[in-house]
């Protein structure tokens, strides 16, 4: 009994646990920077680029040069040879000598890159500088088979991983200013910004102040001087109560709809029926009597069939929440396709309290 009370009680406290300011926001100065590099694949089974892939040819006749051997382009086949962009994300304060994931796609008419071998390739940042090399086996999660005319393609065979194929060479100076700390929010949120402040300066004494609809500059306390990053990870880990969006997103592509639990609708009935046209042509044959004159004819029949479903009136009252709203809909029988079209017409009807978003 007193172990169901506790668990009752730890459920109830995680339900009005706040969310952390980490996971709202983060802070200027530290983030990933992209990569990016050119590279050839090697060791594949005849699923590489054709022979008329130049840039690939080019790059092969480039590499055996650099290694002291001499080739005509003219005369050498890639067919075991792919060219491919090779990307990587290089994390905030990453030391060299740590290794990152690398994704390999391929770039030419290559059809699978399992079973290759990515040569050592130079991964550069936007700026040209070369920041981590990487290398190493391709992990593919697809395959292409082919054979006698025949063929079976599973998931994407010319796009594959390296895990923690590639090392960094360099490493990224960051540029942090020691006396303010600069706090960016993801989304554009006044109410979860001034609910930081209030925190913040509830915890740190009026250190604080908002800069713009989505920054935060909190002055670093004379006690945590030599300790920025702690007192950094102190406001991270502060929680707020946060706001929830009055938003309706739909995909109309696979029929998908996420709603907030802050929409509201305003009086509105609403009523949905299909109308279903069938069209069926069918061909009659027509024979002649036995030693006539006559001729078979074919004639064509066609017959229009309307159908109309009798739809059904639901009044919605004012203020009534999205998850009423639905079980108003189920009522009807609607299918997410239906629900799409009752929605959108809800929000041309001026009845939808919160925003609709087609992606």
């Amino acid at each position: 009994m007193v172990r169901c009370i506790i668990l009752i009680l730890l459920i109830a406290i995680n339900s009005f646990a706040g969310t952390k300011i980490r996971d709202l926001a983060k802070v200027d100065g530290i983030r990933d920077n992209q990569l990016v590099g050119y590279g050839l694949v090697v060791g594949l089974n005849g699923t590489g680029d054709k022979s008329g892939t130049e840039f690939t040819i080019q790059s092969l006749t480039n590499m055996l040069d650099r290694m002291g051997i001499a080739v005509d382009k003219k005369k050498v086949k890639v067919k075991n040879v792919a060219a491919v962009v090779v990307t990587a994300k290089l994390p905030p304060f990453a030391k060299p000598g740590t290794k990152v994931d690398v994704v390999v796609s391929s770039i030419g008419d290559a059809k699978s890159l399992e079973g290759g071998t990515l040569i050592l390739t130079p991964l550069a940042a936007p700026n040209g500088q070369f920041y981590a090399s990487a290398q190493g086996p391709i992990s593919v999660g697809g395959m292409n088979v082919q054979a006698a005319g025949a063929g079976a393609v599973k998931n994407h065979p010319t796009v594959g991983r390296i895990p923690n194929g590639a090392i960094i060479e360099k490493e990224i100076n960051f540029n942090m200013t020691e006396d303010i700390l600069r706090v960016s929010f993801k989304d554009v949120s006044i109410s979860n910004v001034v609910k930081a402040k209030q925190v913040i300066n509830r915890i740190f004494k009026d250190t604080a102040t908002i800069v713009n609809p989505t920054t935060i500059e909190v002055k670093i306390p004379n006690e945590y001087k030599d300790r920025f990053y702690e007192f950094m990870d102190a406001v991270l880990n502060l929680e707020i109560e946060t706001e929830t969006f009055a938003k309706v997103i739909v995909d109309e592509r696979t029929g998908t709809i996420v709603m907030g639990s802050d929409v509201r609708v305003n009086t509105v009935a609403v009523s949905h029926g299909n109308l279903t046209i069938k069209i069926t042509s069918t061909e009659q044959v027509s024979q002649p009597n036995p030693l006539s004159k006559g001729e078979t004819t074919v004639t064509k029949q066609t017959d229009i069939k309307v159908e109309e479903d009798k739809a059904k009136l639901m009044v919605l009252p004012e203020g009534v929440r999205i998850s009423d709203l639905v079980k108003s809909l189920n009522a009807i029988g609607v299918t997410p396709r239906d629900l799409i079209a009752i929605l959108q017409a809800i929000k041309s009807a001026g009845a939808l309290q919160g925003d609709l978003e087609v992606i």
